[in-house]
């Protein structure tokens, strides 16, 4: 006997693992079966326009969507995969109604998760539902960057968006790290035993 209903599956994706700055951002989404989105695929292989394009479409006709922020704060205090596991069970468990299952982008899941889950690596090109969640986190992390920058001025984050560029490790060398660097990446520390000894 077939389901009434098709069961409702998470897709579940962070952007923002790998930068000295800026907080990591995870989204979980449930797309709608009947209301599909052409042209999704993993955040990184859009262009910025397709990506704020998709964006409101994604938001407009998932059935569920949950976008958490994770701090450079709590980044220092857990380390990136143990902050970013906590932001993917923190999403899954914003979502409503709730998900039946997650799938999650790599090849770790969180450990407390609300609902059974599955690692899919690559999975942001594989599974729609986690190539939406990849979009929704990198455009809205792409946004606080770019607020970020006006807070922040000097640092470039509206440009490299906090990864470790040539310009952005030159910055951090000149004028040190702001309140949103990440304490526990080698280069932020490295900035700051430099402005203790001068």
């Amino acid at each position: 006997m077939a389901d009434r209903e098709p069961r409702r599956i998470a897709g579940v994706d962070e952007a923002g693992r790998g930068p000295l700055a800026g907080p990591v951002v995870v989204a979980a989404v449930i797309l709608a079966p009947f209301r599909p989105i052409a042209g999704l695929d993993d955040s990184k292989r859009l262009s910025e326009k397709k990506r704020e394009a998709l964006y409101p479409l994604v938001i407009e006709r998932a059935l569920a969507h949950c976008v958490v922020v994770v701090e450079p704060e709590e980044i220092d205090r857990l380390n990136i995969f143990h902050a970013t596991m906590a932001g993917m069970s923190r999403a899954v468990a914003g979502l409503s109604p709730g998900a039946q299952e997650a799938l999650v982008d790599g090849n770790k899941l969180p450990r407390d998760l609300p609902c059974p889950g599955r690692a899919i690596v690559g999975g942001d090109a594989l599974e729609p539902a986690i190539s939406a969640a990849s979009i929704l986190a990198k455009v809205t992390r792409d946004r606080l960057m770019v607020q970020l920058d006006a807070v922040h001025p000097g640092y470039g984050f509206a440009v490299h968006k906090g990864y470790p560029t040539p310009a952005h490790l030159e910055a951090l060398q000149r004028l040190g790290p702001s309140a949103q660097h990440r304490r526990s990446f080698a280069p932020v520390g490295r900035a700051l035993e430099q402005m203790t000894l001068f």
